[in-house]
C-alpha cells in the first residue's frame, strides 16, 4: 500500500510563516543580549519550516549559517568578500569557518 501525505491547511500554513518571520526577528533583537538563544529562535524557525513545509524567503536563508544557526552579522559573526570579477559574494561564518558563495547581480 502506498502512503499518502495530506498537505496542511492554508490556516497552518499561514501560522507557521508568521511564526517563522517572528522568530527572525526575535533572533536580530536578541543577538547583542544573548546571542545562544539568537540561535535557538532560527533553530526553531528552521524546525517549523521543515514540519509545516514553508520554504524560507532568501533574504532568511542567507542571513544565517546553516552550519552552526549563527545569524550573519558583517564583522562581528561574519566575513563578506565580494569578487568582481566572478561576480560572486562569500560569507564565511566565523563560528564554524563555514564558507557560503552566493551571485551577486551586476
Amino acid at each position: 500500500m502506498k502512503r499518502t501525505r495530506k498537505e496542511k491547511p492554508k490556516y497552518m500554513v499561514d501560522i507557521a510563516k508568521e511564526r517563522i518571520e517572528r522568530l527572525f526577528e526575535l533572533a536580530r533583537e536578541e543577538f547583542n543580549k544573548n546571542p545562544e538563544r539568537s540561535r535557538n529562535y532560527i533553530k526553531m524557525a528552521r524546525k517549523i519550516g521543515m514540519r509545516y513545509n514553508v520554504r524560507l524567503k532568501i533574504e532568511q536563508k542567507r542571513n544565517f549559517c546553516k552550519k552552526c544557526n549563527q545569524l550573519f552579522i558583517p564583522k562581528k559573526t561574519s566575513k563578506v568578500e565580494i569578487d568582481s570579477k566572478k561576480r560572486l559574494k562569500s560569507i564565511k561564518c566565523l563560528n564554524c569557518g563555514n564558507i557560503y558563495r552566493y551571485p551577486q547581480k551586476k
